[in-house]
């Protein structure tokens, strides 16, 4: 990560840490980076989003570059028609599943991954130094909303199904999907019943969505819904109830959906990548059926790195950020959430019934605030007792512990068979840490 880029663009608080001079600087440093520039932009539904557009239209026009307007849209549109439309980059504005009162900016190159480490390094000098660009004056903006129609239609394409008789609940979280979900489902012929379907700018994420999945279980317990499923405000991830309103997330969707993979023929190397966050539940599920996996670092950045470097088709989130590779290699939450369907479709069963295959083990996170997270992980004394609690777990459980990417916080996790093992464990290692002298 670098000073202003971290694993998923540059965010902030918008107006405060996220202003509008720097994300007007990252407008006229992109629009001048590519010869004869052609950039599309797409937002989410935040209040701060439509002020960042022009701040970059602004920008990438003083560049000489001429810009394409999706207007609200996904993430995973956005990456879409940036590379079928061989643009010379694309820019979301959002945040994700920050509140709305944050805001982010994405770049994607035109292979529809996120750019190189070296160009944001390039943004990042700029931002400091904004020298040696010539102002021309020259771009143009042009209304592109239409794009998001190819998008929809690839879509359909792809995935055409009849679901005449399921019954589903979709939480929209007031965010992009609003734009972009709809007329892609309904053209499925099931019976779709949409909430926090209307954004104001403010209520993105509040309350709803992947994050918090309270109102979709709800709504599905007192329905005679299927299922449900929630995607989060920019839409590259989705997270799914069955008929109960049971959660069922990223671990047991993308054991289901490599199944189903395989089954047909489709799932290369006969691997899924999943991430050291992925419940040990789902790595005993994968070895009954012979799926072998390959475990990256946090981020859906190294899932899709190493799908990429491997050959592998399907990787992702226990949060439900999956990338199925045999579309593209960005997440996309609408995407995967069909991709179910189609799998149920086939297995002809209940998202409960592909579920229960997979048989999450209790799980406990604590973070404990420090005063040096190196320090921390270099104790030997704290080191030691972490590999005593990994061998007394042996092949039932596992510990790991990790420093926090963005705060000064020592993440420590354990799986266990039951509740009170995952506490006896955790708060060893928290006390060793507060006798230590180590926490803040």
């Amino acid at each position: 990560m670098g000073k202003y880029f971290g694993t998923d663009g540059i965010r902030g608080k918008a107006g405060v840490t996220l202003t509008d001079e720097t994300v007007y600087k990252i407008g006229k440093f992109v629009g001048n980076y590519y010869e004869n520039a052609r950039i599309v932009i797409g937002m989410d539904t935040r209040e701060s989003s439509k002020g960042f557009e022009q701040d970059l239209c602004k920008g990438m026009c003083e560049s000489g570059a001429h810009v394409y307007l999706l207007g609200y849209c996904s993430t995973p549109c956005l990456a879409y028609t940036t590379m079928h439309e061989k643009f010379s980059c694309g820019v979301m504005i959002s945040a994700s599943h920050n509140p709305y009162t944050d805001n982010g900016i994405k770049i994607f190159a035109n292979d529809g991954f996120k750019i190189r480490d070296e160009v944001e390094l390039l943004i990042e000098a700029y931002i400091d130094d904004p020298k040696g660009i010539e102002t021309r004056n020259n771009g143009t903006v042009t209304d592109y909303k239409e794009a998001v129609r190819a998008y929809q239609n690839w879509l359909l394409e792809r995935y055409a199904m009849d679901l005449q008789g399921l019954k589903v609940c979709v939480d929209l979280c007031n965010g992009s999907n609003c734009y972009t979900a709809k007329d892609v489902l309904n053209a499925l012929n099931g019976s779709f019943t949409y909430i926090n379907d209307a954004p104001d700018g403010t209520n993105i994420n509040n309350h709803c969505g992947s994050t918090h999945l309270e109102m979709l279980q709800e709504t599905v317990k007192k329905g005679d819904f299927d299922l449900g499923f929630a995607f989060d405000g920019d839409a590259d991830r989705v997270l799914f109830t069955d008929e109960d309103g049971e959660i069922v997330d990223g671990d047991r969707i993308m054991y289901f959906l490599s199944k189903y993979l395989k089954e047909n023929g489709l799932l290369s190397n006969n691997t899924l990548v999943t991430t050291v966050m992925s419940n040990i539940g789902l790595y005993k599920a994968l070895e009954k059926i012979n799926i072998d996996s390959d475990i990256t670092p946090v981020g859906d950045k190294n899932v899709c790195d190493s799908m990429v470097k491997n050959g592998f088709v399907i990787g992702g989130e226990q949060s439900g950020h999956i990338i199925y590779s045999g579309d593209c290699f960005f997440g996309d939450g609408l995407k995967t959430a069909l991709l179910v369907l189609k799998a149920l479709n086939y297995y002809h069963c209940s998202l409960k019934e592909a579920a229960s295959e997979v048989q999450i083990y209790p799980q406990l996170l604590v973070n404990e605030r420090v005063k040096d997270k190196k320090i921390v992980l270099n104790d030997e004394e704290i080191t030691g007792k972490i590999r005593q609690i990994g061998d007394e777990l042996g092949n039932n459980g596992r510990i790991l512990v990790r420093p926090s990417g963005t705060e000064p916080l020592i993440r420590v996790m354990v799986e266990a068979e039951n509740d009170e093992l995952c506490q006896k464990y955790v708060y060893e290692v928290i006390d060793l840490i507060k006798q230590k002298g180590y926490a803040e």
